[in-house]
Order: C-alpha cells, then sequence, then structure tokens
C-alpha cells in the first residue's frame, strides 16, 4: 500500500498560486442523503443521494505586502462571484498518482487579521464551491 506525506501541495485562487503562502488545504466533497424510509424498510432507514456540495478549506501564512496574500485576496473576496481554484496533492504535474482537482469557489469571508501576541500571522478559511467540483490526471 503506497503512502504519502503531504510537503508541496499546489494551490491555485483565482489564478494565483498561492502554494508558498499556504500550509493546510483541504478539499470536501459531499452528497447530502435524502431519507426514502417507508414502513416496508422494517424499521431501517433508507436513503439517497441528493444534491452534491464542496468546501475548500485553507490555512494562509498572512503577508500585507504589495502583491502578496491579503493585497491578492481583498480584490478577490470584493469580486462577490465564484473564483476559479486547483488544488493537487504534489506541486509536479497532474498524472495518475497527482490528480488535479478544479472548480469554483465563493470566497464569502475574508478575516485579515486574527491572532494573540506572540502568534503567526495566520488566515484559516473555508469557503463553500459553486458548481461541479471535477478531477483529472493529466
Amino acid at each position: 500500500m503506497a503512502k504519502m506525506v503531504l510537503l508541496a501541495s499546489f494551490l491555485s485562487i483565482g489564478g494565483n498560486d498561492l502554494s508558498d503562502r499556504t500550509s493546510k488545504v483541504e478539499l470536501v466533497a459531499e452528497i447530502e442523503d435524502k431519507d426514502v424510509t417507508t414502513f416496508a424498510s422494517l424499521g431501517w432507514k433508507e436513503v439517497l443521494g441528493g444534491l452534491a456540495s464542496g468546501s475548500l478549506g485553507a490555512v494562509f501564512k498572512q503577508d500585507y505586502a504589495a502583491a502578496e496574500l491579503d493585497a491578492t485576496m481583498w480584490p478577490l473576496f470584493l469580486t462577490r462571484t465564484p473564483q476559479a481554484f486547483e488544488v493537487r496533492a504534489d506541486n509536479a504535474a497532474a498524472g495518475p498518482s497527482n490528480p488535479k482537482y478544479t472548480g469554483f469557489v465563493l470566497i464569502k469571508s475574508w478575516k485579515p487579521l486574527a491572532g494573540s501576541v506572540g502568534d503567526v500571522a495566520e488566515v484559516d478559511v473555508s469557503w463553500p464551491t459553486s458548481g461541479a467540483i471535477t478531477r483529472a490526471v493529466a
């Protein structure tokens, strides 16, 4: 069984490679369950799949310099429109052992400043995807 340690994951949002500012990334895809239980189910719950949805989570190291994280994300937040994203487990090109996941994400919140004395300035986000998430190996 192959194992992997995430050392150089790739994250792009709105065409901006944010990999060098990202210390955690999480892409979630899920399908809601719809209860179709009847008396014929004999006391067992039955479900069917409903709408699919997803979310993209990340932890960024904050930077306020020109062309850095805050200067990149603030305008994307203000657009109020879903932004293209791409994530890969490794920064290498997409392939059979390094699939890429793409779609659109709504940057519905941005926390430019958070932390206590002595903390690393980080931004922890979770945004909903908009439309389908696709998986490709090329």
